[in-house]
């Protein structure tokens, strides 16, 4: 059996990946590999992957449906994890055409071509922004979320509205995944952790939102990763429902005040850093904290990685990267 990989060069894509290949799974990754931050960071997660028995990859637009179905119509897929979104809370701020494009014209593309296909099981990701300004703690999949705070959070939201409507048409299996503050080796330049490492090694003072009063569920790749594999293994639990779609939490479950993450940065770059506490930015939430007693329960995820064990992780990784 197949299965499509879409935003493989990313950081969730490309750990997935090689989970997927290391236990025998033939993959077909796409990524349009755009510029929202370090190609070359792409390319070099590509190369990992090239070479590796089992893997193909195509670099197509999403928003391109034509183009979706020639390339793959007759590449027999069985299953889809779509990871490609545009990401980033403050720059969907900046450049909300970019996420319209990419999360919603390219999210009901994936619908469409799941539906050609006729796969049996779609995983796509969604996100802890859904839950916007929820004071109510922990998160669960059962709150509402109809007030994201920012315009990625609207966009992640109606992925599930439409992948909802999908799966009561047409009956395709669909799993969403609210992943939680994805961190690790490998990781994306735009997020805190690795912003707090890079001014930290060039000397540079860190801006400290919210004057440092704000939290995060933070989630280890290699823990995100096991929850994307449970849930492709367990589309079986959607066949009894009525509406075969189902929405997971994928996070730690044991959030952390911001500080403890500038502090553990801090210990692993050797360095105390000048900080700059700023108010909070427009788009960003004061906290957020996974509650997965669903996805613990229905499928047998068990987040293992402290955030001192992950960014030390990510810290040696960093120290030895040239992306720096």
């Amino acid at each position: 059996m197949t299965i499509l990989l879409t935003g493989v060069a990313g950081f969730i894509g490309f750990h997935t990946a090689r989970a997927l290949l290391a236990r025998g799974e033939t993959v077909i990754g796409m990524d349009n590999l755009n510029g929202y931050y370090s190609v070359e960071l792409k390319q070099a997660r590509l190369n990992e992957l090239q070479g590796v028995s089992g893997f193909t990859f195509h670099q197509l637009e999403l928003s391109d449906f034509e183009a979706l179905k020639k390339t793959l119509a007759d590449k027999d897929i069985t299953r889809i994890v779509h990871l490609a979104a545009q990401a980033g809370v403050r720059y969907s701020i900046e450049n909300p055409a970019a996420y319209v494009t990419s999360n919603l014209v390219g999210h009901a593309n994936m619908l469409g071509l799941a539906h050609l296909l006729r796969v049996k099981h779609m995983v796509y990701a969604s996100s802890s922004s859904v839950y916007g300004g929820n004071r109510k703690t922990p998160f669960s999949e059962a709150d509402m979320t109809d007030d994201p705070v920012s315009f990625y959070g609207a966009t992640k939201k109606s992925n599930e509205l439409l992948a909802n409507s999908y799966a009561r048409l047409h009956g395709i299996p669909l799993t969403g995944l609210r992943f939680f503050t994805v961190y690790g080796p490998w990781g994306r330049p735009d997020m805190a952790y690795w912003i707090f490492a890079g001014k930290i090694s060039r000397h540079e003072p860190i801006k400290i939102f919210n004057k440092g009063r704000m939290g995060r569920d933070f989630t280890y790749v290699s823990d995100a990763v096991d929850g994307v594999v449970a849930a492709l293994d367990k589309s079986a639990v959607l066949s009894g429902m009525p509406i075969p779609h189902r929405i997971y939490n994928i996070g730690n479950d044991h959030p952390e005040e911001l500080m403890s993450l500038v502090h553990l940065v801090e210990k692993g770059m050797g360095r105390e850093a000048e900080k700059h506490f700023e108010e909070m930015q427009k788009g960003d939430v004061i906290h957020t904290w996974a509650d997965i007693s669903r996805a613990r329960s229905e499928l047998g995820y068990t987040p293992g990685i402290p955030l001192t064990k992950g960014i030390a992780a990510f810290i040696s990784w960093f120290k030895a990267s040239p992306f720096i």
